[in-house]
């Protein structure tokens, strides 16, 4: 059974959540704001994240950037209200893998639930470690590594990355990019891979791999640089 933590400052909302939640059988906690749900990651931390942006004692998004530092791999969906398209924005570039507007349809949300959980659990275990230029990715652990350098990405960002690598000098748009890495996603927004993209180049550029490792294609999409 998958856990599940709602960060929320609703009390309905986290109500009406957690019991939609345990239908599905999932093992739910509930938290009315981020710094409870630290406190809380350090002995029981959940299998993904439901984080409202907005909240008192530590907003999501300073969760968000405090659980980056050290855990790459448990899933973020930010529930945001439909005016805030910055802090969605910037909730991704930090390191969220979804987002969903208030208010939204419970049956969307577990169907999002869902996928990000399943590319999270990864369709690759077996898969073998990929070589490319000075770059190896272990699809198995969710690595990278750069001339000796770890990249510590997101699971949404390593399999962009992923892509996009196993294709040197093929162009990927937007909507290839996920409907190749995510294709039982049909909900996720493919505006959001261009948050996901200026993130990874952020680690890219932190561990000195080459400016031109992902160009983008104006009008078109993204490629791995061949120079890279």
């Amino acid at each position: 059974m998958k856990h599940i933590a709602i960060v929320d400052d609703e009390a309905t909302l986290r109500e009406n959540l957690s019991y939609a939640l345990d239908k599905e059988n999932y093992i739910v906690t509930a938290y009315s704001n981020g710094q409870d749900a630290w406190e809380a990651h350090q002995s029981t931390p959940p299998q993904l994240y439901l984080l409202d942006i907005l909240m008192p004692r530590m907003d999501g998004l300073e969760f968000c950037r405090l659980l980056r530092q050290t855990d790459g791999k448990t899933p973020i969906i930010f529930l945001s209200s439909r005016d805030q398209e910055l802090d969605k924005v910037l909730g991704l570039e930090i390191g969220g893998d979804d987002y969903i507007g208030k208010p939204f349809s419970v049956r969307e949300l577990l169907a999002r639930i869902k996928a990000v959980l399943r590319r999270a659990d990864g369709l690759d275990q077996k898969e073998a470690p990929i070589h490319v230029g000075f770059f190896t990715l272990m699809p198995a652990s969710y690595r990278a590594v750069w001339n000796g350098e770890e990249l510590v990405f997101t699971v949404s960002e390593f399999r962009i990355f992923s892509k996009l690598l196993r294709s040197p000098g093929a162009v990927c748009s937007r909507a290839t990019l996920f409907s190749s890495v995510f294709p039982d996603d049909k909900f996720v927004n493919e505006r959001a891979v261009d948050s996901h993209i200026k993130r990874i180049r952020k680690k890219l550029e932190y561990v000195g791999a080459p400016r031109n490792t992902i160009e983008t294609m104006y009008g078109t999409g993204y490629r791995f640089g061949m120079g890279a």
